[in-house]
């Protein structure tokens, strides 16, 4: 591999990693995930938002993005949607029941499935697939692809790690009643200037 390639690869891995690590939906919720259930009961979770954004990005690298150009009204469509279902998720993230007596969350974390579709309809994901595949292009979809995945997948991963530690400080309800709201309100936060483009 030649140097500007090398340099191009180095620049997409910077831009994989700022892009995955900082707030946004996915973890956000893997944040609250961590929090409610823990680390390893979080884990499909995880695993589905790495996956679906994977197979998101190489569709979209094999000319899913031009779609839009085609159909700009699937733009419109795709993020009214997009602000409804993040609505409804931050809801039930707001709305989460303290954990039982015997420190078990009610309900269940989200699942491999539901994370990775949620990926069609997560903004973020569509703003950083989008720029992958124009800015990063020329070293070809599977790189792009293969850089994303290995570096989402820690980054994202670090969410849930920190609401597993954040567990001994929000055991109690109103403490977690506070981080629940505060946790939907950045998800909900996280998007909106993506939106309005």
């Amino acid at each position: 591999m030649d140097s500007p390639s090398l340099a191009l690869l180095a620049a997409l891995a910077g831009f994989a990693f700022v892009t995955s690590i900082t707030p946004g939906p996915n973890n956000l919720m893997l944040l609250a995930s961590g929090t409610h259930f823990g680390w390893r009961r979080s884990l499909p979770h995880l695993l589905g938002i790495s996956s679906g954004f994977g197979v998101m990005l190489a569709l979209v690298g094999l000319g899913l993005g031009e779609v839009f150009q085609h159909a700009p009204w699937l733009h419109e469509v795709l993020k009214w949607a997009s602000l409804a279902y993040l609505l409804y998720l931050a809801w039930r993230v707001a709305t989460a029941a303290p954990p039982r007596d015997d420190g078990r969350s009610e309900g269940r974390p989200m699942g491999f499935i539901a994370a990775a579709l949620f990926q069609a309809v997560n903004p973020k994901a569509w703003a950083m697939a989008l720029t992958a595949v124009t800015a990063y292009g020329s070293l070809g979809v599977w790189v792009i692809t293969a850089v994303f995945v290995a570096i989402n997948l820690p980054c994202c991963g670090s969410w849930a790690l920190l609401g597993e530690q954040m567990r001994r400080w929000l055991h109690r309800p109103r403490a977690l009643q506070a981080f629940n709201w505060g946790a939907a309100v950045l998800m909900v936060a996280s998007v909106l200037p993506l939106l309005r483009g």
